[in-house]
């Protein structure tokens, strides 16, 4: 029997958001000046404040208001209609030193024996209905809000927009977990003031169908795809009738509160460890990245259509205590799950140190991931330049983003697994 699953996503004016990108702004500036540094950065926004805490241990010197200030204006939150605008706010800290209880277990004097920040357990999942190895609810979330800020950017279509949004997609599947048809959309944004809430709801509603809908389409390469889209679709637009107090004017944001939009839209497992804001001796973050890419590339390879990946760390220990895969009985190999899990076990190294210099991260690449997903984004390399108002240093570096997406280890499965 049929079934519906789905996804939702918001966008980078949404709350949280703005708290995800400003701890993962912060983390890049320290990087950038202390590849070193150890940072676990919480960010708080409400009505014109900004509250920065957590632990951070490094040489370097940042402007943690300045860097707050820049990443609001650039999320769009420039007016002071909005209630929160990046110039007028207030920003507080207090960041304080990290413990050397757990620094010890952490650094070690051979580098590669770096013991795991923290204990938990990690999960990496990919499956091959999409281009992109993401289950395609949380994929379709991601770019009707990645397309819709780029409308409001360009500023000559859908001009009433504000930073705040929120999507939702329902996607039904077949008896072999074929996607078939597209459901429900929802989608909420923030807007300027309309005359009445009716011609609010009309004008979105015609916006969203006949723009944004369109436009999310040409960004779609795969047939099979775009003819989920049709004319049976249930639009939920701006449901609740208004929507023009939002932002941290609207709902308090905080780090680490949408983990699930971060990872996989529900599908698979999440361990319960945010990203946001920590350096990659957090295995929360790390290992998490690093399940990602095993997965990814493992059902690439063609070893199964669908894989999740366990990883779990004790705090101080550099070898992961398990390996856990799951094929969801759709694996393409002659092996138990088991056995898959230890034919991973000796291809990848997944101590926390080997994890940093296989997926290079120890580099300020971290500010682009706190908004649309940090899985299922395009692996490409950036040049980014930094400015340290301590010293007159300007720092130009390039990086390369999202290397946990890359298909780099597909050959060597295949050798493995005899494919």
């Amino acid at each position: 029997m049929s079934y519906l699953f789905t996804s939702e996503s918001v966008s980078e004016g949404h709350p949280d958001k703005i708290a995800d990108q400003i701890s993962d702004a912060v983390l890049d500036k320290l990087l950038a000046f202390d590849p070193q540094a150890k940072v676990a950065c919480e960010t708080l926004v409400t009505t014109g404040q900004v509250v920065l805490a957590g632990e951070i241990k490094t040489k370097a010197y940042v402007d943690l208001q300045r860097i707050a200030r820049e990443v609001i204006n650039r999320i769009g939150y420039t007016k002071a209609e909005y209630m929160f605008d990046g110039n007028s706010c207030g920003v507080l800290s207090a960041i304080h030193e990290q413990s050397c209880d757990i620094n010890r277990g952490v650094e070690r004097e051979e580098r590669e024996q770096q013991g795991a920040g923290d204990q938990g357990i990690m999960f990496g999942y990919a499956t091959n209905e999409t281009e992109n190895f993401m289950p395609l609810s949380l994929d379709l979330a991601h770019r009707l809000l990645y397309v819709l800020a780029e409308i409001r950017r360009e500023g000559k279509q859908m001009t009433y927009l504000r930073p705040d949004a929120k999507s939702q997609v329902t996607i039904e599947y077949d008896d072999d977990n074929h996607p078939v048809r597209i459901d429900t959309i929802v989608l909420s944004t923030q807007h300027d003031e309309f005359d009445t809430d009716e011609k609010m709801q009309q004008q979105i509603r015609h916006d969203v169908i006949n723009i944004l809908i369109p436009r999310v389409k040409t960004t779609i390469h795969n047939e099979n795809i775009l003819k989920l889209f049709n004319d049976d679709i249930t639009y939920h637009v701006n449901p609740t009738g208004k929507f023009v107090i939002g932002g941290p004017s609207g709902d308090t944001g905080l780090t680490g509160r949408k983990i699930i939009v971060d990872t996989y839209g529900g599908k698979g497992a999440h361990g319960g460890g945010a990203f946001s804001g920590k350096d990659p001796s957090k295995v929360d973050r790390s290992a998490a990245y690093a399940a990602r890419h095993i997965a990814k590339n493992m059902v690439a390879a063609g070893v199964a259509d669908e894989m999740l990946v366990q990883l779990s760390y004790a705090i101080g220990v550099a070898e992961p205590i398990n390996i856990y895969v799951n094929t969801y009985g759709r694996s393409h190999v002659d092996m138990t799950d088991g056995e898959i899990a230890r034919k991973i076990q000796q291809m990848f190294d997944l101590r926390p140190y080997a994890i940093e210099q296989t997926l290079k991260l120890r580099l300020p690449i971290y500010e682009e991931t706190a908004a649309y997903g940090h899985m299922g984004r395009q692996p490409k390399v950036v040049t980014k330049t930094y400015e340290s108002l301590y010293n007159d240093r300007i720092k130009t570096i390039e990086v390369e983003l999202f290397t946990w997406e890359k298909l780099d280890r597909v050959n060597d499965i295949k050798k493995a697994f005899d494919l």
